[in-house]
């Protein structure tokens, strides 16, 4: 027996999600790294998943939370419990490639400010074509995934900063977390990947792509429904702005925000019949008063900025490079 704390901790948020089980956990089993935790955070699921995972994978730890708290509310939950130097998020509905535990690990060891490592995450029954090879984030306020739908012929081997990395296969460095927080449970469901990768770079940590920890990703197969994710993504586009925008930046680029907003809701309202469309103007309606919430957080966030304008607009993607998939 030991007492030794694993490096690493895997969270897996999980909600009636037994038929992904098998594929995500039994990737866990084959990986070459193997000084890890998994901690499965259940949102109070009804198919069985608790009694499954007891039987068939005992060396997962089972946080039982009996009810559903989103994305944000399970990934938390996890973090209270994990022990390791580096938190891993991973979707259920995922398959890991052998190495990817390893690819993440030299990662943070070549990078000594990093604080996020994004993996290149490429479609489960597509393996051939990306989801996303980290995320982006456009001046205009729109964040997306890089390279989703294109076919993987290499364009994204190498390995480099980028604005953000997709929750779906995340690691942070816990010494970031402890200065900057870990996912803010407002956001609840969407987003949140977006927010801690905003706010990793305004205290002055790097996020890297790391082309060669590769995951495969049933895409939406975890997720909420079309109106559900409208919602929240049409509400958080408008938190991650009064959150994290620096002033001076928004003074720079404040026109393209309110148009790329603008388009958002006259496309809502040219299909308005749609649940979807609905959902997303009420999300932007909510997103508008989250101001009030949003506010407090800006102040903290914005007063402990360690980076500069020219540093962080490097980083930040011009409105004309890629269309907005998100």
């Amino acid at each position: 027996m030991t007492d030794k704390k694993p490096l690493v901790s895997v969270i897996i948020p999980h909600w009636n999600g037994r038929h992904h089980l098998d594929d995500c956990l039994n990737a866990l089993r084959r990986q070459t790294f193997r000084d890890f935790e998994i901690i499965l955070v259940d949102n109070g699921s009804t198919d069985g998943s608790q009694a499954y995972i007891r039987e068939q994978f005992p060396e997962v730890r089972l946080v039982e939370l009996g009810e559903n708290r989103g994305f944000t509310g399970a990934c938390n939950a996890g973090y209270a419990v994990a022990q390791g130097e580096l938190i891993v998020l991973l979707n259920n509905d995922t398959e890991a490639a052998p190495n990817w535990l390893t690819a993440v690990v030299k990662a943070f060891q070549r990078h000594p400010r990093a604080g996020i490592v994004a993996c290149k995450i490429l479609l489960f029954d597509q393996r051939d074509r990306f989801h996303t090879a980290g995320d982006y984030y456009r001046v205009d306020g729109i964040p997306g995934n890089r390279g989703v739908w294109q076919q993987d012929t290499g364009q994204y081997d190498r390995e480099e900063q980028v604005f953000g990395a997709c929750g779906g296969a995340a690691a942070y460095r816990r010494q970031m977390l402890e200065e900057i927080g870990f996912l803010d449970d407002d956001f609840y469901f969407s987003c949140e990947d977006v927010d801690i990768s905003w706010r990793a770079h305004l205290a002055g940590w790097e996020v890297w792509y790391v082309p060669t920890a590769v995951v495969y990703h049933k895409l939406k197969a975890s997720g909420g429904s079309g109106a559900v994710s409208s919602y929240y993504d049409g509400r958080n586009f408008l938190y991650l702005i009064w959150k994290n925008y620096p002033a001076t930046l928004l003074r720079q680029y404040w026109r393209a925000i309110i148009r790329a907003q603008w388009r958002i809701t006259r496309e809502a309202l040219h299909h308005w019949r749609g649940e979807a469309a609905r959902a997303r103007l009420r999300g932007q309606l909510a997103g508008l008063w989250g101001i009030v919430k949003m506010w407090p957080k800006r102040r903290h966030i914005q007063a402990n900025r360690r980076i500069d304008d020219d540093s962080l607009t490097a980083l930040l993607t011009p409105v004309d490079d890629v269309p907005s998939h998100r």
